[in-house]
């Protein structure tokens, strides 16, 4: 993660933001830094909060009271100076959908005034060279978001806003984007990102900030999120080799889950369980689990 050079403004100043739509307070009192160079995370169930906050990062969106501060400018009202240092894409992405994808990101590039090779060279990048010559309504949905992330770094943002930038994508196409994003961030750029992807957050970001019901739940580095979230260990057993009685019946088993076709016991202590657990029904086809991000999650946007 990149340190902010001395007196440089942090890339996103929140503190004590607020917005309310009738009696629903969507963003309720959120304060916090971004810093230059941070892959930031922000995490939270659909409701919470979080495109509201994005929004009025973005500009979109006026906040009905605090601090808001974008690369050291005000976002609201519109600022025709800030568009350009901000790339945006939306899970809703609105596509010139009679051109191709490369006549498509030419006119994005033409309207931040970038210059004509970019846009070869962030098709190559997105994957999507050989695509250049198809119509975007021709395209699948996919390759679809894969333009709209194009369309978000053409002209080389400072800032990058990625909502669910990975929902359409299969599993290789999702690993490729992680790659360019870490490229993205070796390079500088300052990446805000959402989704519901919790090994996508846990891989990719420096820190997170989990959102429920418009408040900052929890904001830390996911490492350090897991770690506070406690030492248990979940050992899975597939569920003919042992009954559910005799599993909450081994010394140490605190909590015994039903998992598909396996029995899933959580414990502080594994290695007892698992000896226990060897001398009941053997160790063949068991796998043991350890806390992640997934998990501090669900704790707490289940007790917000």
């Amino acid at each position: 993660m990149t340190d902010n050079p001395a007196g440089e403004s942090p890339a996103v100043r929140l503190e004590a933001v607020r917005k309310r739509y009738g009696d629903v307070h969507a963003v309720d009192g959120v304060s916090f830094t971004i810093r230059r160079g941070e892959f930031f995370g922000l995490l939270g169930p659909n409701g919470a909060g979080k495109t509201t906050l994005i929004e009025i990062m973005e500009g979109l969106r006026q906040a009905d009271g605090g601090v808001v501060e974008v690369l050291g400018q005000a976002p609201w009202p519109r600022d025709t100076a800030l568009l350009p240092r901000l790339g945006v894409q939306t899970q809703s992405s609105a596509f010139f959908v009679r051109l191709t994808a490369h006549e498509h990101l030419r006119t994005v590039a033409a309207l931040y005034g970038a210059e004509r090779a970019a846009v070869d060279r962030t098709l190559a990048l997105v994957g999507l060279g050989d695509q250049a010559g198809v119509r975007v309504e021709d395209l699948s949905g996919g390759q679809r978001q894969r333009l709209a992330i194009a369309s978000a770094l053409v002209h080389a943002p400072e800032l990058i806003f990625l909502d669910e930038p990975t929902a359409a994508l299969d599993p290789q196409a999702r690993r490729t984007l992680w790659q360019l994003l870490r490229e993205l961030k070796r390079a500088g750029r300052t990446i805000v990102y959402t989704t519901h992807h919790l090994d996508e957050a846990e891989a990719l970001c420096d820190r997170v900030a989990i959102i429920a019901r418009g408040r900052v739940a929890a904001l830390d580095s996911p490492g350090r999120l897991v770690a506070r979230g406690g030492s248990s260990v979940w050992l899975l057993v597939p569920a003919e080799r042992l009954s559910e009685a005799d599993a909450r019946a081994l010394p140490g088993v605190t909590e015994v889950t039903r998992e598909s076709d396996a029995l899933v016991l959580r414990t502080e202590d594994a290695g007892p369980v698992l000896a226990a657990v060897e001398r009941v029904a053997g160790l063949h086809g068991v796998r043991t689990r350890t806390a992640s991000l997934e998990d501090v999650y669900l704790h707490l946007t289940d007790q917000s």
